[in-house]
């Protein structure tokens, strides 16, 4: 299964970094890839939603139900897909306050198959993936540093 690691350093304190990203329901305002995304149960640290992605290079909505669930002790949020367009996914957000600011590591796991179209299509989707997760870091960084 293909792993995604990123990080960022963002120059703003660890809880307005947290806050912004544990308040998904928001994506849609700042991540031009994330069309919709709707919370359909909430239990404590808990959070389920139902996202939809665009892949604007090839005009392509991608489909899937998240389960989050955030550790505010920790100032992490371990993810995991209940269903949707992906064959799995899941990984972890974590948060550490760092040389006067926050960083943020993300790893994602993730499995896509396109029946019959081979390792081509892996390395491009591969490659959607780390810019689409890039996208989501960068959008988190500009939000909280705005604020």
């Amino acid at each position: 299964m293909p792993t995604v690691d990123t990080t960022v350093w963002i120059q703003a304190p660890l809880q307005r970094v947290y806050e912004v990203a544990k308040d998904n329901r928001s994506f849609p305002e700042f991540m031009e890839d994330v069309k919709s995304l709707t919370i359909i149960e909430e239990d404590g640290p808990r959070v389920v939603s139902e996202w939809i992605g665009v892949i604007s290079a090839f005009n392509v909505k991608v489909r899937w139900t998240q389960e989050d669930v955030w550790n505010d002790q920790e100032h992490t949020c371990a993810f995991r897909q209940l269903k949707g367009d992906y064959d799995s996914m899941d990984g972890i957000w974590a948060f550490k306050e760092e040389n006067g600011g926050t960083r943020f590591d993300s790893t994602v796991n993730y499995e896509y198959t396109v029946p019959a179209l081979g390792p081509l299509v892996k390395r491009v989707v591969h490659s959607l993936v780390v810019k689409n997760l890039d996208g989501v870091l960068t959008a988190i960084k500009k939000r909280a540093e705005s604020a």
